[in-house]
């Protein structure tokens, strides 16, 4: 069923720029008849490209992984109140590009930051094409302004880093190997009433991982405290630990990939990618160069542009040598 509204979404999208490209020449037609003024006709013609650029946009994400919901982490850096409060921006922009966008977004882990913003935050996007769109977030994203939180009104640089893995589902086959599971319980801090305090509600799973290529080893700590119950708390750190093992095996493709295309442009997983700099009223990406002056239009949520310049020059790349 997943497969069969996968493919109908795509006739639809197909029929809809159909349409729209009929809709053009007729206009065309019309015009020289004098039955339509040209102001409609270049009205038709943007809705024909955009639909087209809408289209193409779509046919960038052709990974097993770009149609998935995603997990998004994100961390504050050094730098004390002033990172932690840009941790919890950046978690807002992705919150309101989220709504934009008709995703939904539900909180799995919460750290508030010790005077302001947060030391860390999980969150879990649902939607067709989530991990697809927000992939190219991942990184190191930096921060230029006169601090709020500085007595001398200083100019000062904060870090945060996003990590953006897909949320798999049960369509995904991933082995977990229950022995090298074990479990903790606490109890959850922050709002939620009495039961909170009194109740052992919040879980933290620990997964002794073994990569089966290189043999190297590592813990994966993973703590939820999304709902009061328990189970349910267990059941979403698991779908999280699916989601980083999935990752894991494909960044180990990505990596294979890249020895083979070694003259190929790669993005290196968790460097920094984007500076945001209040001051001069400049946002811009380090990878493709795309740049805005919209500074507060960028943190209410607007970041197509940037994902799509992303996909433009690195999915794009990707899909053709396929």
């Amino acid at each position: 069923m997943k497969k069969v509204r996968e493919l109908k979404k795509w006739i639809e999208l197909y029929n809809a720029v159909k349409s729209a490209a009929e809709e053009l020449q007729l206009s065309y037609d019309y015009m020289r008849e004098e039955i339509v003024s040209e102001e409609e006709v270049d009205e038709a013609y943007r809705k024909a490209l955009h639909l087209v650029e809408e289209l193409e946009f779509r046919n960038m994400l052709r990974e097993e992984a770009d149609q998935m919901c995603c997990v998004l982490k994100i961390n504050s850096g050094a730098g004390g109140t002033e990172s932690q409060d840009w941790a919890s921006m950046l978690m807002r922009m992705y919150q309101r590009w989220a709504e934009s966008n008709g995703y939904k977004v539900t909180i799995a882990n919460y750290q508030e930051g010790d005077e302001a913003g947060i030391k860390s935050v999980t969150m879990n996007i649902e939607g067709d094409y989530a991990y697809g769109y927000l992939k190219s977030e991942n990184g190191v994203h930096r921060l230029v302004r006169v601090s709020p939180y500085n007595a001398q009104g200083k100019r000062m640089t904060s870090f945060a880093s996003v990590f953006v893995t897909p949320l798999v589902d049960d369509t995904i086959e991933v082995k977990v190997d229950p022995a090298a599971i074990s479990w903790d319980t606490f109890r959850s801090g922050g709002a939620g009433g009495q039961n909170v305090n009194k109740v052992e509600s919040g879980v933290r799973l620990r997964y002794q991982f073994k990569d089966p290529y290189t043999g190297e080893e590592e813990e994966i700590l993973i703590e939820n405290t999304e709902t009061r119950d328990q189970p349910k708390n267990r059941e979403n750190a698991m779908r999280q630990l699916r989601s980083i093992l999935y990752d894991k095996e494909l960044k180990h493709r990505m990596a294979e990939q890249a020895k083979i295309e070694a003259g190929k442009k790669k993005i290196e997983w968790g460097s920094q990618i984007r500076s945001y700099v209040f001051d001069d009223r400049r946002v811009k990406d380090h990878r493709t160069n795309y740049q805005t002056s919209d500074v507060n239009g960028v943190m209410d949520g607007k970041i197509d542009d940037f994902i799509k310049a992303y996909l433009m020059e690195f999915a794009g790349n990707e899909g053709a040598e396929k």
